[in-house]
């Protein structure tokens, strides 16, 4: 559609306008849809960023939603980097949309602020409560409430290069000894190239091996939580974690401070056999390095022992807000964005995989090589963080990102990092925040 190329500016009137006229085209059809000649109108926002070009895919959605009840989408999107700050803005002034995009870990917050409607009985009654995604249900899941809808999510796997595997005759690895064995082989044969880079200021790549040697981030006592990441079993994952590093030689000493996307910087500009990668990147790497195209493959993050280690499910869920004055067609819009085809479209645009097991157990058995691997890790092993307001404040502060610089630089042991950060974290946790 020629018209939507234009300024984006442009393209959001374009989305007004349409579904402007599919609410007129309604009108004069008399009885198409539910609700002709309907005047409500559903305020949504949306995370700017997640899709480049979103706005057909909310131009054929308002259509859609307008022929199905006669209503109309008001669709505003919202930068992420000032999205929490104008949601709490909101929350107090009582301002706040009828439907939104929430991120996972926002969600907690916004609920024990009373913003959030409680989905479960509707989930219930549409007979929804089986087909969503663990991770997701848990991240959007307060007490016995559900208040964020799934809706799409990421999670993180081991991005690859398929012709050196190949040169070297390797294949994925399936434990963490296997792990090792093929970045010792990488680090021997291709010492031009580093055989798995560690960022320092990534706290979603250590979570993996912390949970996949039995530790636990947080858990709750009661009314309140307490940091395990000191425990044996969370220090014995962290440990093996940074001995890649620091035991093995597979990164470099200046990734201790390097982001994600330094780390996918590396692999693109060629100098990396095998990085931790969200499952949003591939395109990206290709985009940027397109003379890899053909060369990369994705394989789950194992378990120590086989199987898969646990990932954290990086993504959104789809939040009702109180102040909504009509939930009901609130919710069948919820419902039309998180199940069924508009699920499977935005997941396919945007590079994330969408928040039910069927659509998901599709994505699992895709023949592409960097999509396959990366779904069955979301489906078998996907994890949410602590949900609890005060862990938003620890990301705030980079606690973990701290507990690993601080290890991978050489400035504490395992044992003090991880003493330290259970030290700050209890302290966010006492506070109630």
């Amino acid at each position: 559609m020629w018209w939507l190329r234009g300024s984006r500016t442009a393209r959001r009137s374009a989305v007004a306008l349409l579904a402007a006229a599919a609410l007129a085209l309604t009108g004069c059809g008399g009885d198409a849809g539910s609700g002709g000649g309907d005047d409500r109108t559903l305020t949504v926002w949306i995370m700017e960023g997640t899709n480049p070009d979103a706005e057909p895919f909310f131009s054929e959605l308002s259509a859609a939603f307008t022929e199905r009840t006669g209503a109309t989408l008001d669709v505003q999107f919202v930068q992420w980097a000032s999205a929490h700050d104008r949601f709490i803005t909101a929350i107090a002034g009582g301002t706040t949309p009828d439907v939104a995009e929430v991120g996972t870990t926002w969600v907690a917050e916004f609920a024990d602020a009373g913003a959030l409607v409680d989905l479960e009985p509707r989930v219930q009654e549409a007979g929804l409560a089986d087909g969503l995604v663990d991770g997701l249900v848990e991240a959007g899941t307060i007490g016995d409430g559900l208040y964020g809808m799934p809706w799409y999510a990421g999670v993180r796997s081991i991005v690859y290069r398929t012709d050196v595997f190949a040169e070297l005759g390797l294949q994925p690895p399936t434990t963490w000894d296997e792990l090792v064995a093929v970045g010792q082989r990488i680090k021997q044969a291709r010492p031009d190239l580093l055989p798995l880079p560690i960022a320092g200021d990534n706290e979603f790549i250590v979570y993996p091996f912390l949970w996949g040697a039995g530790g636990e981030v947080a858990t709750r006592n009661g009314d309140t939580w307490v940091s395990g990441v000191d425990s044996p079993q969370a220090r014995e994952g962290i440990q093996f974690y940074a001995d890649l590093a620091l035991v093995h030689g597979f990164s470099t000493p200046a990734a201790a401070t390097w982001r994600e996307t330094d780390v996918r910087d590396a692999f693109t500009k060629g100098q990396a056999a095998m990085i931790f990668s969200g499952s949003w990147t591939p395109k990206a790497i290709l985009e940027a390095a397109p003379d890899l195209e053909g060369k990369i493959g994705a394989f789950p993050i194992p378990g120590r022992d086989g199987g898969l280690a646990p990932s954290v499910l990086g993504g959104s869920l789809l939040s009702i807000f109180e102040t909504s004055d009509d939930q009901d067609l609130a919710w069948q819009l919820v419902e039309m964005m998180s199940t069924g085809e508009f699920a499977a479209k935005w997941a396919q645009e945007s590079s994330y995989f969408p928040g039910t097991t069927a659509l998901l157990a599709e994505a699992a058995q895709s023949s592409d090589p960097l999509v396959a691997p990366f779904a069955r890790q979301m489906a078998e092993s996907g994890r949410s963080v602590p949900v609890t307001p005060a862990f938003g404040q620890i990301q705030g502060k980079k606690t973990i990102a701290a507990m690993m610089r601080s290890i991978l630089t050489g400035e504490a042991t395992v044992e003090e990092a991880t003493a330290t950060a259970a030290a700050e974290m209890n302290q966010i946790f006492a506070s109630g925040a």
